[in-house]
C-alpha cells in the first residue's frame, strides 16, 4: 500500500509540473565553480548556496575521475566517460604518432576531443533544439564538426556577469530554443592554488565572492522568469589540498632530465622515456617514498587510466600534499590531481528545478553519473558511458527510489504484517478445532444399557 501511495503521489506531482510548463521542452543549465572542494560547505558560510540547496537537492560528495584535473574532469561530467575512454587524459598531453601537443593554451584542435561526444553536441543535433556555453572547457572547439549554436571563446578576463548575461539571453531569446547551457567560472580554483585551502582568511573572502555569484545567478533567473522552469546544476571538477615546501619530490635528484620527456607535471607526472623504459622506471621507482611509480600496464584498475595511447609509458603519482618538481621551488600552495579516492579531491553537486526534489540530501555519486542524469532530464538518448543512472534516481521527481533504510523498514513492516496475519489464522483455526465441552448423554428407549451405572 505504501508503495502504491508513493507511486501515485509521484505521478501526480510529475503530471502537475508537466502541465505548469505547458509541455515546453525541458531546459538545463550546468554550472561549474572550478576547484570547489566538497567540505568547503561545512567549513564556511554560504547563505545563497544554502538557500539554493534548501529548495533543491544536495549531493555531499561527488567522486570524480583520475586524474583529478580540470580538463579531464570537465569532459567526464559532460560525456559520462572515464579519461581513458574520452581521451582528455591530462591538462598537458602529447601524441607520439602525430607529434601533437595539448595544453591549457593550445586546446582548440578537435583531434583531442573527438574520441567522445559531449552532451552539448548531442543536444545540438536534435531537431528544434540548440545548445549554449559560457567558457566550459571544450565548448569553443568544433567537436565532430559541431559547436554549440552560441558560445564564447575562452578568456579568463571575461567577468562572471558578462558570462551570465550571455547565457540568460540565449536561454530566453533563441530560435530554436536553447535547452542545454553551460557556465564556467575559475574560482575558487585559482585562489586555492595561490593561498592553499587551509588559508582560512583568504579562502573565506574568495568563497564569499563565489557565494555572492551564486546569489547573483539565482536573482537573475528569478527576475527574467526562468527560475521555476529551468533545471540548474551547480557542481565542480575537483577539490584542492594544501601543499608545503617541506613536501617536495625533486626528480633532478633521481634521474638525469635528458633521459626522458616530461609531458605533464605534478601531482601526476607523465614520463616519456628517451632511453630504455625499464632503466628510467627503475631509477624513478626508488626516487621518493611519497611517490608511486607505475608502468602504464601496471596502473591500478580502479583508476580507469590505462587504455589510451595518450597515457605515457610511466606515470608518477604523488601522495596527498606532496609536489613533484624539477627544482627545489614550490610552484603553488594548493593543488589537485591526486588520487580520486581522497575526500579532499571531491567536489559537491547541488541542483534545483522541476526535475529535482526539494530539500533532499544524498551522500555520494560518481561524476560520470551526472551525464546519464542530464540526458534523462533533457530526453536525450545517451551515448555509451561509464555512468549509472540508478545512482541519481533519488534526486529526480519522476523516478521511484527507495534508499536502504526505507527498504529495510518496508521489508520489516511487511514481515510484521505477515507474522501478525499468520498468528491470527493459527488462533482462529485452533478455536474452530477445539472439541465441545462434555454433556450428559441422552439415552433413547432402544439404546443398550449404559456401561457405566
Amino acid at each position: 500500500m505504501k508503495l502504491l501511495v508513493i507511486l501515485l503521489f509521484s505521478g501526480l506531482i510529475t503530471g502537475c509540473r508537466g502541465n505548469s510548463s505547458h509541455n515546453l521542452p525541458p531546459k538545463l543549465l550546468l554550472v561549474s565553480f572550478d576547484g570547489f572542494r566538497a567540505d568547503y560547505l561545512q567549513n564556511y558560510e554560504f547563505p545563497h548556496l544554502r538557500n539554493f540547496i534548501k529548495e533543491g537537492v544536495l549531493v555531499e560528495h561527488v567522486e570524480n575521475v583520475f586524474i583529478t584535473k580540470t580538463f579531464p574532469n570537465h569532459y567526464s561530467i559532460v560525456t559520462g566517460l572515464y579519461e581513458e575512454s574520452h581521451g582528455i587524459v591530462a591538462n598537458s598531453m602529447y601524441d607520439v604518432i602525430t607529434k601533437k601537443h595539448f595544453s591549457d593554451f593550445d586546446d582548440k584542435d578537435p583531434f583531442w576531443w573527438n574520441e567522445a561526444v559531449p552532451i552539448w553536441v548531442t543536444n545540438q543535433l536534435q531537431e528544434n533544439r540548440s545548445s549554449a556555453a559560457a567558457m566550459w572547457p571544450g565548448t569553443d572547439v568544433p567537436i565532430h564538426n559541431t559547436t554549440p549554436s552560441y558560445f564564447m571563446n575562452y578568456s579568463s578576463s571575461v567577468s562572471f556577469e558578462e558570462r551570465l548575461n550571455n547565457i540568460t539571453m540565449w536561454l530566453m531569446n533563441s530560435n530554436p530554443p536553447v535547452t542545454f547551457a553551460t557556465l564556467y567560472w575559475e574560482e575558487p580554483d585559482a585562489s586555492g592554488h595561490k593561498y592553499g585551502p587551509e588559508d582560512k582568511e583568504n579562502m573565506y573572502r574568495v568563497l564569499k565572492e563565489v557565494d555572492d555569484l551564486i546569489g547573483e545567478l539565482v536573482h537573475k533567473l528569478k527576475v527574467l522568469g526562468l527560475w521555476e522552469d529551468l533545471n540548474v546544476i551547480i557542481t565542480s571538477d575537483h577539490g584542492m589540498t594544501q601543499c608545503s615546501k617541506d613536501k617536495l619530490i625533486n626528480l633532478d635528484l633521481c634521474i638525469d632530465h635528458s633521459s626522458y620527456t616530461l609531458v605533464d607535471l605534478t601531482p601526476v607526472a607523465a614520463i616519456l622515456p628517451k632511453i630504455n623504459t625499464t632503466e628510467v622506471y627503475n631509477k624513478l621507482k626508488i626516487c621518493n617514498p611519497h611517490m608511486n611509480v607505475y608502468l602504464k600496464e601496471d596502473i591500478p584498475a580502479r583508476f580507469h587510466y590505462q587504455h589510451n595511447d595518450r597515457i605515457q609509458p610511466i606515470i608518477l603519482v604523488a601522495d596527498e600534499g606532496w609536489t613533484i618538481v624539477l627544482n627545489k621551488s614550490l610552484p603553488k600552495l594548493g593543488d589537485h590531481g591526486y588520487d580520486n579516492s581522497l575526500s579532499s579531491m571531491h567536489p559537491f553537486l547541488a541542483a534545483h528545478g522541476p526535475a529535482f526534489h526539494k530539500g533532499y540530501k544524498h551522500s555520494t555519486i560518481n561524476s560520470v553519473d551526472i551525464y546519464p542524469m542530464m540526458c534523462h532530464i533533457l530526453g536525450l538518448k545517451p551515448h555509451p558511458n561509464n555512468g549509472t543512472f540508478g545512482h541519481t534516481k533519488c534526486l529526480l521527481v519522476d523516478q521511484w527510489c527507495i534508499n536502504l533504510p526505507e527498504a529495510i523498514g518496508i521489508v520489516i513492516g511487511a514481515l510484521l504484517v505477515l507474522t501478525t496475519l499468520t498468528c491470527l489464522i493459527i488462533i482462529m483455526q485452533n478455536r474452530l478445532s477445539v472439541p465441545r465441552p462434555f454433556s450428559r448423554l441422552q439415552l433413547q428407549e432402544d439404546d443398550d444399557d449404559p456401561l457405566i451405572e
